[in-house]
Parts: C-alpha cells; sequence; structure tokens
C-alpha cells in the first residue's frame, strides 16, 4: 500500500493552488509520472532532498519529497494545446547554488 495515499498526495500538490485557479494535478495518473520520472532521477544519480534516503527504495523516496514539498509539480498549459492534451507536467526540483554548479562541474569535466 502506498502511503501517503494519492489523494494525500493530490491534495498536498494543490494546497498552494489559488482560490479560483487551476488545480494542478488533477488524476492520479499526474502524480503517478511526477513521482516515475523523479524516481528515475534518483536512479541516475540526484542525491535524495528528504533525510534518511539510504536504502529506501527510489519510489519510495519520490513519493516522499512530492509528499514534503522538497519537489514541485509544474503545469505548462498553453492556449493553444488540443482538449486532450490539457497539461504537461514535469518536475521542478529546488536545488541550491551550490549542487546546481556540482551539477554543471561534473558535465564539463566528461
Amino acid at each position: 500500500m502506498l502511503h501517503p495515499s494519492y489523494q494525500d498526495l493530490i491534495q498536498k500538490v494543490n494546497s498552494e493552488v489559488e482560490p479560483g485557479e487551476q488545480p494542478v494535478v488533477q488524476s492520479r495518473y499526474s502524480i503517478v509520472l511526477a513521482t516515475a520520472k523523479r524516481a528515475r532521477q534518483l536512479i541516475d544519480g540526484d542525491e535524495a532532498m528528504v533525510p534518511g534516503g539510504r536504502g529506501k527504495k527510489p519510489l519510495s523516496l519520490a513519493v516522499q519529497e512530492l509528499y514534503e514539498g522538497k519537489v514541485k509539480i509544474l503545469s505548462d498549459s498553453s492556449e493553444d494545446d488540443d482538449a486532450e492534451e490539457t497539461e504537461e507536467e514535469y518536475l521542478a526540483m529546488e536545488q541550491s547554488n551550490a549542487q546546481f554548479e556540482k551539477a554543471n562541474a561534473g558535465a564539463s569535466e566528461a
């Protein structure tokens, strides 16, 4: 069983939406995409943003990060999109300047 539940995650992600605005996440599918993408980032070597990440599976860490607000889901919607393609979602990680510089330094050395 997934803890927190999908409903808890959806409520948490949408908690910062202003009244009258469209929610960022409207379905479990969006939560699944976001956590899967973050889990892949963790597998590829990104550091976990939550304490006690050692020994936990990447998906569990991704869910915990999303629930704690360490990772945000941003929607990129435009008026020109078809009704079927209402939102494109991606993760935006809040990284410190040091983490950003470290990532760029590693890429330039390769």
